[in-house]
């Protein structure tokens, strides 16, 4: 089996891939002080629980913006398996050509979300990855990766906004009564819900007009389920897109 981890700022997420099937996925919090030792014991109580040990891994791919942190994965994912351990960062064949101004400042879930929907849905396309930032990324007709946006994401905003004032609170993100809140709480649901959207609404309609309407739009992230319900320029939501792009990229790494 190939063990797949996105560790992101904020969370990790990690699948288990038998062939191109997810059988199993996990999602648990990013530390950044975590050590190798500390690491290793999450991923075997997590295999544990699926009556799975480090025998059933074949390999594993690995993506991470965390730079304290992959040093300590790459440990631990030698520790797990004798096969290969493919990282995703320069100098690791994605497929993909990048064709911005310095390629290796592309973040490595950037990649991996381009490619796996190059792959899975067929270009040109746009990502919209909802996690601790609302990240678009653009793919073209020929399949290069060409650029993308990177805004604040709906928690940070709302924390930002909840940090700066006195009176305003923390709120569940669920659809007020109307657009028009009927009182502080909805008001603020309102404008982090349909704001949010409006971002995405708005880029994806600039990405659109440069692109044309051809594009596909492909939404994944651990807040896509919250927001896309109040977007209308979202195609499709593909949740373990960022996964799936880690098993295309370790299986491209193979083929030499």
């Amino acid at each position: 089996m190939l063990l797949t981890i996105d560790l992101g700022n904020t969370q990790t997420v990690l699948g288990l891939y038998d062939d191109d099937v997810l059988n199993a996925h996990w999602r648990i919090s990013t530390t950044r002080t975590r050590t190798a030792d500390e690491y290793r014991l999450v991923l075997s109580g997590l295999l544990e629980m699926e009556g799975l040990g480090p025998d059933d891994i074949d390999g594993v791919a690995l993506s991470s913006v965390v730079p304290q942190a992959t040093a300590a994965l790459r440990i631990v994912a030698a520790a797990l398996t004798s096969g290969a351990v493919v990282v995703v960062e320069p100098g690791v064949k994605t497929g993909m050509a990048i064709l911005i101004d310095n390629p290796r400042e592309v973040g490595a879930d950037r990649v991996v979300n381009s490619v796996a929907a190059a792959a899975k849905y067929g270009t040109p396309c746009v990502v919209v990855d909802f996690g601790t930032s609302t990240n678009f990324d653009v793919v073209d007709a020929d399949g290069a990766y060409i650029g993308g946006v990177i805004s604040p994401g709906l928690e940070i905003s709302t924390d930002a906004l909840v940090g700066r004032t006195v009176a305003l609170r923390r709120v569940e993100y669920v659809p007020p009564r109307s657009p028009i809140g009927k009182g502080t709480v909805e008001a603020i649901q309102s404008g982090a819900l349909y704001g949010h959207a409006g971002l995405v609404d708005g880029i994806m309609d600039r990405v659109v007009s440069e692109m044309g309407d051809g594009i596909k739009r492909i939404a994944t992230g651990g807040l896509a389920g919250t927001i896309v319900p109040h977007c209308r320029t979202v195609d499709i939501v593909d949740e373990f897109l960022t996964l799936d792009g880690l098993r295309i990229i370790y299986e491209r790494n193979l083929e030499d």
